[in-house]
């Protein structure tokens, strides 16, 4: 099955994706560690995954590392790899015991083998969950995402899989990370800056954006159900004109 339409319930978003951004400056504002924000922050996922099956929310998408992280500190990006590590160690049972389905998605080649054998897990552990279904992007990129989809299409028509002339906008999405997935209806970024940062870019064509002042690790459940409530108040033409 590939890109599902949504079918939005009550006038919700199905599918709402967030960048979660601004960890760091919380930590930064309470004189801590850039590690501490992103020890809030993970936390912070719980609250909303939890918010999820109420608002009609079937399936949230978060970015926890992007394809530009590893420029940061080394310091900085051992810690959010460790991080990760505990987070699926702490939250599998919790996640399949609230029936979240949880996959991941990025270039999995540079991770470390014992991170990507916990994702493995975690994403065989609640593979059978239909409440919600998170997807955790690490070491994601949306251009890398295109790159890898298309050297895969490629290789498909080099070896007579697919004839180049039936390639159309509704091949592409069968390659990408995402292919299992309907695109968001929302894109949510925290902490004030109004940028997409490389998320998303072929499934968000058509999605609302929402630009949020609030930190990350102050986002509550309560500031995400008055975004996506007022989802419903936007008038969606994908292109057309609505006599």
């Amino acid at each position: 099955m590939v890109n599902p339409q949504p079918t939005a319930k009550d006038d919700g978003p199905r599918h709402v994706a967030i960048i979660m951004d601004g960890n760091g400056r919380w930590a930064t504002q309470r004189g801590r560690p850039r590690l501490f924000g992103h020890q809030a922050g993970a936390r912070r996922v719980r609250e909303i995954v939890e918010a999820c099956p109420d608002l009609g929310v079937d399936y949230l998408t978060v970015f926890a590392f992007s394809t530009e992280n590893w420029k940061r500190t080394q310091s900085e990006v051992s810690g959010l790899m460790n991080l990760f590590r505990r987070y699926i160690t702490r939250e599998a049972k919790a996640l399949k015991a609230n029936d979240v389905c949880v996959r991941f998605i990025g270039d999995r080649v540079r991770l470390d083998q014992k991170l990507v054998a916990m994702m493995d897990e975690l994403e065989a552990l609640t593979a059978h969950c239909r409440t919600v279904n998170l997807t955790i992007a690490i070491n994601y990129g949306g251009r890398d995402e295109v790159a890898r989809a298309t050297k895969r299409l490629a290789r498909d028509v080099a070896e007579g899989r697919l004839n180049p002339d039936d390639v159309d906008e509704e091949t592409l999405p069968k390659y990408l990370d995402t292919c299992v997935l309907p695109d968001p209806d929302l894109v949510i970024r925290t902490s004030g800056e109004a940028r997409i940062s490389n998320f998303l870019l072929w499934q968000s064509a058509y999605s609302e954006y929402e630009f949020i002042d609030t930190l990350w690790p102050d986002f509550t459940a309560d500031e995400f159900r008055s975004v996506v409530g007022g989802f419903g108040t936007r008038e969606r033409r994908f292109g057309a004109v609505v006599a």
